[in-house]
């Protein structure tokens, strides 16, 4: 498996995000879909990550700089087709690894409360993960789950 930096131009970025997208309207009501689309995910404070096997995409995760001290975690997703390969743990770790490099105390993320999310939420939590108010712009709300990890003091 091959983590790298993408510039969201390939038509497989596109189908994979659309499939976010769409699941996360599926599951969740519409005023608590956090998911970003692909213009808001090319904004400068944004880095985004492919994994790939050969020429198969494998999943997709960001991280945004919400200040120089704290990043969050975005568009975390594997192809339904194609979950338990270990993408999301190699782009979680990835993306751990590279708020630390970057001097980030923390790290924080929204994902939904629905049992559709506990495999998400369960992967956060096995990587130290633990559950905080809201933060940024976020606002409390029974359909999200916050959790953050604290990477220096």
């Amino acid at each position: 498996m091959k983590i790298e930096l993408d510039d969201l131009t390939r038509p497989q970025i596109h189908a994979l995000l659309n499939e976010h997208l769409q699941n996360m309207y599926a599951v969740s009501p519409p005023e608590s879909v956090h998911a970003l689309d692909l213009d808001r995910l090319r904004q400068p404070e944004i880095t985004f990550w492919t994994a790939w096997e050969g020429p198969e995409l494998l999943g997709c995760g960001a991280l945004k700089e919400l200040d120089p001290l704290h990043g969050e975690i975005k568009s975390m997703r594997t192809p339904q087709v194609l979950r338990r390969r270990g993408a999301g743990r190699a782009l979680l770790n990835h993306i751990i690894q590279v708020a630390r490099d970057r001097g980030y105390r923390r790290l924080s993320l929204e994902t939904g409360s629905q049992d559709a999310f506990q495999p998400a939420q369960t992967l956060y939590t096995s990587a130290g993960f633990g559950i905080c108010g809201p933060f940024a712009d976020y606002v409390e709300d029974p359909n999200s789950v916050f959790m953050t990890l604290q990477l220096a003091e």
